[in-house]
């Protein structure tokens, strides 16, 4: 039993990403504003849509409209009508502090039972065109509350599909993992022989090709949510693809030969070659072009609030629990392929 602690292990990490992953909720946040156009002298009434939010339940709300560091408008007659929706009246100022130009302001929003939350960009102001004092701008916000219980954070765009960040990217973290090993044993097998390790090298190259498809799938589906298509022909995307393409290459070199030593020989050198590709093709080209893909062409990666300490508990073990049950799947194929090896030199039916 202690020996297999690892297979264990990486199951139950598996187990815990499935139920964390599905069963914590997010954190409440804003969905929608309306009007989102204003003028600089209007008396605003926002209507907010808010998501897992408990307006009624609330005892007391506040709401900003944020115009720049040192610049807030206080929101007034704040009133709810259902547990989602919230109506706030904002007496814009004039002029504005920067003149004669618009500026997108982000609404802040506070409550003792869902916390703050905020929508950037939320209402575009413009300026009067008069010269006319009017409103106050305030210079500071505070009471802000802290929201209760366990929550992943709350994202415009993605919502409840922010939940694929458990499977999509560790899936592509443990192919990569799996390449390198497979990539070690290799070499191994060029130095010193042995079926094993040939074996090993098969083994993990098919599981990697495994959790390649089942992240292009997942990203595909991640992609039609946020992008409006599941495949728009981004860079990512598409060297993504080149790189499972690459390694699907090294399943057909192996049975291009019938001799077992020049099957192994060769396949093993080419996986060498696949994994040296495999850097520019998922880590340097997708940079150095335009994309969509968080952490490529100048978009940043997942982290700070994006990918907050209650994420990172369910991230990290799922990078390793599909690790490892990927390093498990690949010593059950490797052993299925030693007993058929095995046969198959003793002239047995298997």
């Amino acid at each position: 039993m202690l020996k297999h602690w690892w297979k264990i292990l990486g199951a139950l990490l598996v187990l815990y990403t499935l139920i964390a992953g599905f069963m914590i909720p997010l954190k409440p946040g804003i969905q929608e504003v309306t009007p989102t156009n204003a003028q600089a002298g209007d008396n605003l009434s926002l209507a907010i849509t808010g998501y897992n939010s408990h307006f009624k339940d609330a005892k007391e709300i506040k709401a900003w409209l944020k115009y720049d560091s040192t610049h807030y408008i206080v929101g007034e007659n704040i009133r709810d009508s259902t547990q989602t929706l919230l109506f706030v009246d904002f007496k814009i100022p004039t002029p504005l502090p920067i003149q004669n130009e618009s500026r997108r302001m982000t609404l802040i929003l506070t409550n003792e039972v869902d916390g703050y939350s905020l929508l950037p960009d939320a209402v575009e102001v413009v300026p009067m065109g008069i010269d006319t004092i009017m409103g106050q701008w305030g210079n500071t916000i505070g009471g802000l509350h802290e929201v209760k219980g366990t929550t992943f954070p709350y994202r415009n765009i993605l919502y409840e599909t922010i939940r694929n960040l458990f499977f999509h990217v560790p899936l592509w973290f443990a192919m990569i993992i799996l390449f390198f090993f497979s990539t070690i044993y290799g070499i191994i097998y060029l130095i010193l022989g042995n079926s094993r390790n040939d074996h090993m090298v098969l083994s993990l190259n098919q599981v990697g090709i495994l959790y390649g498809i089942l992240g292009l799938v997942t990203g595909a589906i991640w992609a039609n949510w946020t992008w409006g298509e599941p495949w728009s022909g981004d860079v990512k995307q598409n060297m993504s693809a080149v790189a499972i393409l690459v390694y699907l290459a090294y399943l057909v070199l192996r049975n291009a030969f019938d001799d077992y030593e020049q099957q192994a020989r060769y396949s093993a050198v080419y996986n060498i070659f696949a994994f040296v590709a495999l850097i520019p093709l998922l880590f340097v080209l997708p940079r150095l072009y335009d994309s969509l893909h968080p952490g490529n062409g100048g978009n940043p990666g997942f982290g700070g609030e994006d990918l907050d300490n209650t994420m990172r508990m369910v991230f990290y073990p799922a990078i390793i629990g599909w690790t490892l049950l990927g390093a498990w799947m690949a010593q059950l194929a490797r052993r299925y392929m030693a007993l058929k090896h095995a046969a198959l030199e003793k002239d047995v039916d298997f």
